[in-house]
């Protein structure tokens, strides 16, 4: 399956407050990798492993192959040594698209990284940012979801001082 997106650093939070929202914990692999791509995740309910790789190059067009596991299959592989993130993520409705609001947890306390997922090549080329959103960073490395696992919200903090990044807490 190939997966087109656009990731942003979020700017401001919309009201998140009528969102659906998840909780979602995610294990990298190999740990000693510097951006693994082999992850294990609760995704809300649902358990599941993913290889995520880049296709020539470019961040926002990836090859993904996923496979459901049980709840006893996740558990016993999230024992796994590897690079963990928790965050929530919220379903926010924009212009007919759904933004994945992930508001991050823990060490990454602060940090909101917002995403679109499109069908066609031409939708992912034409879509505008929001305005609740700060800078594109697509295909920015250090945020790529293996990057930022394992890792705390000060270890990205000279990345995101480059784009006038400014900690979010949701205020609920």
């Amino acid at each position: 399956m190939i997966e087109l997106e656009r990731t942003y650093l979020a700017k401001t939070l919309p009201d998140l407050t009528n969102c659906k929202s998840k909780e979602i914990i995610d294990v990298y692999i190999p740990k000693l990798s510097d951006h693994p791509t082999l992850r294990i995740r609760k995704n809300g309910e649902k358990y599941e492993i993913t290889k995520k790789e880049p296709v020539d190059n470019d961040a926002s067009y990836q090859e993904e192959c996923t496979v459901s596991l049980t709840k006893e299959e996740f558990d016993s592989l999230s024992t796994i040594d590897g690079k963990k993130t928790h965050k929530m993520r919220y379903y926010y409705d924009y212009k007919g698209n759904t933004a994945e609001i992930d508001v991050f947890q823990g060490s990454l306390s602060g940090l909101v990284v917002v995403d679109f997922e499109f069908d066609k090549i031409e939708d992912k080329d034409s879509f505008e940012m929001p305005d609740f959103c700060l800078a594109e960073v697509t295909h920015e490395v250090f945020i790529a979801g293996g990057m930022v696992c394992g890792k705390s919200y000060e270890d990205l903090e000279e990345d995101l001082k480059r784009f006038n990044y400014s900690k979010l807490f949701l205020n609920h």
